[in-house]
């Protein structure tokens, strides 16, 4: 998952958060405690999935496949950089039809959202397509230069199994297209959520309190401090948030009396609680005793945010709640455990590992020359 994609979804969560919460309170028909449950529940649950699989998946191709790792710089520059992107979206808007820009941003979310559930989906339909139909191996490779100045522009393996999940997902793609179903919506949200904890990494522990502080701050600030989220959130449409209707038990599927929780909720903690489950695996031993403390954080965090929203009413940034709970508990276990120094000094090093390879690989030849 690209940073930019992280970074739109971080505009627009708490953007959605406001103006949903208030579109239910005030034009919606009160719904049954019954399905007020069932949706918060739904929520909660779609929440933690993508944040254990996407942790584990992080933890399973932590040494097999590259990712994009933010450094402390990026931690510190996000916020910023999702302020810029919340306030120039609040101009665009402004200044522009939201009909015209939807529409835009609706083809881009839809090309994102087809590659994000094949890449989620893949493994299923795969183990699921019949013996019968062969599993070809492709491979496409297009480079620029020749011997040592050759570098990969396009570097792209997959199978016939990933082209029959790629038809797969096109559909409901198209269904995401023709009628904005919640469902389509939820599925492609859930596909993002994945892909982010799962190939977004933090360096070390340092650089996630950056990034958590960063954006505690940044939520409380643009959903209290002025409308530019409210302003935003009533114009942008893109699948950027999970929804689940609250009347769905009298209404079916075709309800939509929606609560909702954006993606930034989800993403900007899981990423930070799946560098805990790689923190675990570095300590060789039998417990995941900071990934399962800090996710069991998180969900308390979260019904504090659906308990004080719907007591009060009023849409809350969710990461009030969330950071204090994501950051607080693994320094605590770490205090007690007499982990301290070790959880700071943790950073994943598999990226350094494969460029100091890659630069003994190109100092030996040189050596041997000189030698000769």
């Amino acid at each position: 998952m690209a940073y930019g994609s992280v970074v739109n979804f971080i505009v627009a969560q708490a953007a959605e958060n406001v103006s949903e919460t208030a579109a239910n309170a005030t034009t919606k028909p009160p719904s049954t405690p019954e399905g007020i449950a069932v949706a918060y529940g739904s929520l909660v649950i779609m929440a933690l999935l993508p944040i254990f699989f996407g942790s584990y998946r992080s933890a399973c191709v932590h040494k097999e496949q590259k990712h994009e790792t933010m450094t402390t710089r990026d931690a510190a520059m996000f916020p910023i950089m999702a302020s810029i992107a919340l306030f120039g979206l609040y101009i665009i808007f402004k200044l522009f039809s939201k009909e015209h820009i939807n529409l835009l941003l609706t083809g881009y979310f839809f090309f994102l959202g087809v590659l994000a559930l094949t890449q989620v989906l893949s493994p299923i339909v795969s183990k699921l397509v019949p013996a019968a139909v062969p599993n070809i191996k492709y491979h496409i490779l297009f480079t620029q230069g020749e011997d040592d100045n050759k570098q990969d522009i396009i570097n792209y393996k997959f199978t016939s199994h990933d082209i029959v999940a790629l038809i797969c997902c096109l559909g409901v793609g198209a269904w995401y297209l023709i009628q904005k179903h919640w469902v389509a919506n939820n599925l492609f949200g859930l596909a993002f959520a994945v892909n982010a904890v799962e190939l977004l990494r933090l360096n070390n522990v340092v650089t996630g309190c950056i990034l958590l502080s960063g954006l505690f701050i940044y939520d409380i600030f643009w959903v209290f401090g002025t409308d530019v989220m409210v302003t935003v959130a009533k114009s942008f449409e893109a699948p950027i948030k999970l929804v689940f209707p609250q009347d769905l038990l009298t209404h079916g599927f075709a309800a939509n009396n929606f609560a909702m929780l954006g993606l930034g909720d989800i993403v900007v903690p899981g990423i930070f609680i799946a560098l805990l489950l790689r923190f675990d695996h570095s300590l060789n031993r039998q417990s995941k005793l900071y990934f399962h403390a800090t996710f069991v954080a998180y969900f308390l965090g979260l019904m504090t945010t659906i308990l004080v929203m719907h007591v009060f009413k009023h849409a809350q940034p969710a990461l009030l709640y969330l950071v204090p709970a994501c950051l607080g508990t693994p320094l605590a276990v770490a205090l007690v455990k007499g982990d301290l120094t070790a959880l700071f000094k943790y950073e994943d090093s598999s990226n350094e590992e494969e460029e100091s390879k890659k630069d003994e690989k190109q100092t030996k030849p040189a050596e041997s020359k000189k030698v000769k």
